[in-house]
């Protein structure tokens, strides 16, 4: 979690083109378009070029296609997280679907399954109750023909049990990934998608930085998930799109790559996955 007291990390060396895979544009501070111009052209400065801001709630998702609305550079992606999958009535899925048919609408998304919170969140969905949201988020992403945005959290049997239960959309995208080497190879067998954030800078992420190794060029995104998950060495300030190059260079040595060729690798992948020009 950010801690609002640290101060924001400063703007890195540019490295471009970038796409942010997955922030969360409302939580940064974005409350108008003002505010989101402000945030993109701050990551706009470092080639962060465009961005898919992620929903997590009924509100947030109304937000997160306007602000696709007010900037070109702005994407959306819509859905009820997990833990507030209890707040799937029938009014939400009509919201839902008919955010889901915007054009500026790129992936259904974050969606899944969080087994760490229950019990400690009040009024956190149930395990049943987040594996029924899951499944109709896996048939709105179907029908709507956009990529699924996963977000999972220690539930890694039962969240690929579902998707192979269901029969998985074209596109899966593992948001935030941060499973082992195993979860890992099996994510890229059935073709899924995984995007990486801060969390694969921190010295103690060996499982995690095992498994980036294993994925193929083809099969990776970068992502923020700000205004959490900061990178090295800044963990535990503001996190925001423009700190997006940190990550991506962590990765790239992480994997042996360039990360000028790892940033053009990633953003074609992020254009061909949620069809931004």
């Amino acid at each position: 979690m950010a801690n609002q007291n640290r101060p924001a990390p400063p703007l890195p060396p540019p490295l471009a083109p970038l796409i942010d895979a997955h922030t969360h544009l409302d939580a940064c501070g974005a409350t108008d378009a003002a505010t989101t111009a402000a945030i993109v052209d701050r990551a706009a400065e470092v080639g962060v070029g465009q961005v898919v801001t992620v929903a997590d709630d009924l509100a947030a998702a109304q937000w997160a296609v306007e602000a696709a609305h007010w900037d070109e550079r702005v994407y959306a992606a819509v859905a009820l997280h997990p833990t507030r999958a209890n707040a799937l009535d029938d009014k939400a899925k009509d919201v839902l679907e008919q955010l889901a048919s915007d054009p500026r609408v790129v992936a259904i998304g974050e969606t899944g399954l969080d087994y760490y919170w229950p019990g400690k969140l009040d009024g956190c969905a149930d395990i049943e109750t987040q594996i029924e949201g899951f499944r109709w988020h896996i048939d709105l992403a179907k029908r709507a023909r956009k990529p699924l945005m996963i977000h999972n959290r220690e539930a890694d049997h039962d969240l690929l049990a579902v998707l192979l239960d269901e029969g998985a959309p074209d596109t899966v995208i593992f948001h935030c990934f941060s499973s082992d080497a195993v979860m890992a190879q099996a994510c890229v067998a059935e073709g899924y998608v995984l995007s990486f954030s801060g969390t694969v800078s921190f010295k103690n992420a060996h499982e995690l930085r095992e498994a980036a190794r294993l994925v193929p060029d083809e099969q990776i995104l970068v992502e923020t998930d700000a205004p959490y998950l900061t990178p090295h060495p800044y963990r535990g300030a503001p996190n925001e799109s423009y700190c997006l190059p940190y990550t991506v260079r962590a990765l790239a040595e992480v994997r042996e790559q360039d990360p000028a060729e790892l940033a053009e690798l990633t953003t074609a992948n992020a254009r061909r996955l949620y069809r931004i020009r």
